[in-house]
C-alpha cells in the first residue's frame, strides 16, 4: 500500500492544489527528473517512505540534487528549524526563494517549483537510476565511490576515424563507458570509451549533418549524430552531467 493511500481525501486534496506535488516520486526517479530535466533551483515536494505525514523537499542544487525533511504533525508542518501553521503557509515560504544549507555547507536556493504538470521528456523514461549500497537502507551506508549514475542506450550514427564516412552504431552508457557496437543484437563492442578520459561534450556545427555532437578526447575528437535535436541533446546532458561527476571526484 502506498503512503499516500493512506491519507484522508481532505488531506490528498489540499496536496492535489500544491502543482509541484508529485506523490510517490521515489528519490533516485526525482534526482533522474531534476537532472534530465530541471535547472539549479527546481525543487519539488514527493512522499518520503518514513511515514504517512514525512515528505521530502528535493532541490536542483547545480549538478547534484539535495533533499530535505518535512513532517506533518497535528496539521502543522516542520522543516528545518521553522514551523508552518499549514501548508499554505509552508508553500508561501517556500515561494520567497528561501535559503538552506546542506550538510556540505554550500548555500541552496529554492528559485523554480517544477511542476508535475508537464511533458517529461524522453530521457525521464529511458534513465536508469542506480545506487550502491553497503549494509542497511540508510543513506549514510552509500558507497562513497558509487553515487546514483543514469544510463541511455539508442542509435547514434558515427563519423569513421580515418575514412570520413558516416554509419550507424548502437551506443550504451553505464557509468562512466560509453561503449559502440556494430548493431543492438552484437554482445561485443566495437570500443569502450572511458569517460574519465573525456574532456568535453559540446553541439558541432562543422559537419554537414544536422544534431551533431562531439567527445573531445586526447587523442581523438569522436562526431556523433542523433535522429533529432531533442535527442542530441539528451545525450549531451547525461554526458555532461557524468563529467562534472568525474570532476568532482566520484
Amino acid at each position: 500500500m502506498s503512503v499516500s493511500s493512506t491519507r484522508s481525501s481532505e488531506d490528498i486534496d489540499e496536496l492535489e492544489a500544491v502543482s509541484w506535488y508529485h506523490y510517490d516520486l521515489s528519490r533516485h526517479a526525482a534526482e533522474a527528473l531534476l537532472l534530465s530535466n530541471g535547472v539549479d533551483g527546481n525543487f519539488l515536494l514527493r512522499n518520503s517512505n518514513k511515514g504517512v505525514d514525512c515528505f521530502a523537499l528535493s532541490v536542483r542544487a547545480k549538478d547534484s540534487v539535495k533533499h530535505f525533511h518535512v513532517r506533518r504533525q497535528f496539521g502543522r508542518y516542520s522543516f528545518g528549524f521553522n514551523e508552518f501553521p499549514s501548508l499554505q503557509d509552508f508553500c508561501s515560504h517556500l515561494a520567497n526563494q528561501p535559503l538552506l544549507g546542506s550538510e556540505t555547507g554550500n548555500l541552496i536556493v529554492l528559485r523554480f517549483p517544477y511542476p508535475r504538470q508537464v511533458e517529461e521528456p524522453s530521457i525521464y523514461e529511458t534513465v536508469c537510476v542506480h545506487t550502491a549500497m553497503q549494509t542497511g537502507r540508510h543513506e549514510n551506508d552509500l558507497v562513497p565511490n558509487a553515487p546514483a549514475l543514469g544510463t541511455k542506450e539508442g542509435y547514434l550514427v558515427k563519423q569513421g576515424a580515418f575514412v570520413k564516412n558516416w554509419k550507424q552504431r548502437w551506443f550504451t552508457l553505464n557509468r562512466y563507458e560509453l561503449k559502440y557496437f556494430k548493431d543492438k543484437m552484437f554482445v561485443e563492442p566495437i570500443r569502450t570509451l572511458d569517460l574519465t578520459e573525456c574532456s568535453a561534450v559540446q553541439f558541432d556545427y562543422s559537419q554537414e549533418r544536422v544534431n551533431c555532437f562531439c567527445l573531445v578526447f586526447p587523442e581523438r575528437t569522436f562526431y556523433l549524430c542523433a535522429k533529432s535535436g531533442a535527442e542530441a541533446d539528451e545525450w549531451i546532458k547525461i554526458l555532461r552531467w557524468k563529467l562534472s561527476q568525474v570532476k568532482k571526484g566520484r
